[in-house]
């Protein structure tokens, strides 16, 4: 959308739209952003302001709104149209032309090109009217600003998932005694849009009963082409029925997720009533394929997993449901073991994983197949949403992976070790401060700065932790998002 007044004369108004043109063309013709670019029409009024809002906001296919002023839009003209926006804005602080003409420049060119004009105009009313918005500046064809389009974009399009997100709990119910799991379903489908339910473990249990032998076949086939078998999964091995039931079961929670237009999961190991085994190779194979997943009833994981892999999709470093488990705490190389039982997203994994089979000491059931390895070094996010009782808090954890320096062949599950920014210790005092979750949604593909703008589309308190924070201010932020949260109330 293209900001202008009927002042400039048409010559001018002609030469904004047709320059307008060619950067929405140029944008969408890029291939480097994963949404279309639409070009609309030179925005003059309010009441045609107010109507493209209102056509965005209808438009199920339309993620978000990019606004520039090529000359100067009167500001009070955007204020209807703005507070019905409904839709991410992200405000592109551009100019046409990169290089001024200087011996030729005249007030004709000044009055035409004057997006320094124009931009600071419409930045004075997105502030005024405390809109949450995304700016991005710089020269529309240079490398760094269509990639912080690019950026915005992809959690544009989460946020849309967001809003028709739908969340089902096999069990339909927390692990018990557990607080940070649970949280206020109505506030998060009134604020967020999810719609979390649950189904008793038995309608699960009934769908992978159904599942034909045939079927079954098909996908064993496929984890013998795509991973590397342990001996007694393979055909003839001792536990080979394991690996079947294991097939059975991804297919019959996938065929639930799919009639059911689910895009996020959970199970929890207290109840398994009439599964043979805990799903492990299930739960990793569907967030493998963009599904979210949490644990133990945790919807909100489930969630966030959803929406990040939504950020990410084609993107290389994965996404996945994760746990903070176990300390090193040799004095100077203090790092983290991440893992769970069984469910890890083998998008995170470095190479090919093995797809094994062990037992389980809780869950009291049939020893259940797991993808076995170890995460991909490099930077990455741990990413949690908590509920504080009125409101939810999305905490974001900056930490780096690390390569696996020892072996762990007593350990069938799998894994990531890091260490978290600013440092171990800082870290972790950060993290309990903030009220962190044991649980998290974990990429190398999703960037702190990407969860910053999902939390203000969403409306969500942002908690940030990584290479320059420091305890103290983060307890003044806590006490003053606290102090404000009940001074709004």
């Amino acid at each position: 959308m293209t900001g202008s007044q009927e002042l400039y004369g048409q010559e001018t108004l002609n030469k904004v739209a047709e320059h307008s043109r060619e950067i929405a063309t140029y944008l969408d013709a890029s291939g480097k952003l994963p949404v279309r670019v639409v070009w609309k029409p030179t925005l003059k009024g309010p009441d045609a302001i107010s109507q493209a809002c209102l056509e965005a906001n209808a438009a199920p296919a339309c993620v978000g709104v990019i606004t520039w002023m090529h000359t100067f839009s009167p500001a009070k003209m955007w204020i209807r149209g703005l507070t019905q926006l409904a839709k991410p804005l992200a405000h592109l602080h551009t100019q046409f032309n990169r290089e001024l003409p200087w011996s030729e420049i005249d007030m004709d060119f000044m009055n035409l090109n004057q997006s320094a004009h124009g931009d600071r105009e419409f930045g004075f009313i997105t502030s005024r009217l405390r809109l949450n918005n995304k700016i991005v500046v710089g020269h529309w064809q240079d490398a760094d600003v269509i990639a912080e389009l690019e950026a915005w974009s992809r959690v544009a399009c989460a946020v849309a998932e967001s809003r028709n997100l739908k969340i089902v709990r096999f069990g339909g119910m927390n692990m018990r005694e557990v607080a940070v799991t649970g949280g206020d379903r109505v506030e998060a489908q009134i604020q967020l849009g999810w719609s979390t339910n649950g189904h008793a473990v038995g309608d699960l249990a009934k769908r992978i009963a159904e599942v034909a032998d045939a079927e079954v076949d098909r996908l064993v086939q496929e984890y013998e082409s795509k991973y590397v078998l342990a001996p007694v999964l393979l055909k003839g091995g001792a536990q080979r029925e394991g690996l079947r039931d294991a097939a059975r079961q991804e297919i019959g929670m996938r065929g639930f997720l799919t009639s059911g237009g689910y895009g996020a999961f959970t199970t929890t190991f207290e109840d398994l009533y009439g599964l043979k085994q805990l799903p492990g190779l299930a739960c990793q194979r569907l967030m493998a394929d963009g599904y979210g997943f949490g644990a133990e009833g945790d919807w909100k994981t489930a969630a966030l997993v959803r929406l990040m892999k939504v950020m990410s999709a084609g993107k290389q470093g994965g996404v996945s449901f994760m746990e903070d488990y176990t300390y090193h705490l040799v004095k100077g190389e203090e790092k983290v073991l991440g893992a769970h039982m069984l469910e890890v997203c083998p998008s995170i994994a470095d190479g090919k994983p093995s797809l094994e089979i062990h037992p389980l000491g809780i869950g009291g059931k049939s020893d259940p197949c797991r993808l076995v390895f170890t995460a991909a070094p490099g930077p990455a996010v741990a990413a949690t949403m908590v509920d504080m009782g009125g409101r939810m808090r999305l905490i974001v954890h900056e930490v780096d992976v690390l390569k696996a320096e020892h072996a762990m062949p007593k350990l069938p599950v799998a894994r990531a070790v890091w260490v978290p920014r600013p440092d171990f210790k800082r870290g972790c005092q950060a993290w309990l401060l903030a009220g962190g979750a044991h649980h998290t949604s974990f990429s190398r593909a999703v960037t702190a700065e990407q969860m910053e703008d999902l939390a203000g589309m969403l409306g969500l308190e942002y908690v940030h932790i990584g290479s320059n924070t420091e305890l103290s201010a983060l307890k003044n932020e806590l006490r003053w998002n606290d102090a404000a949260f009940r001074l709004g109330r």
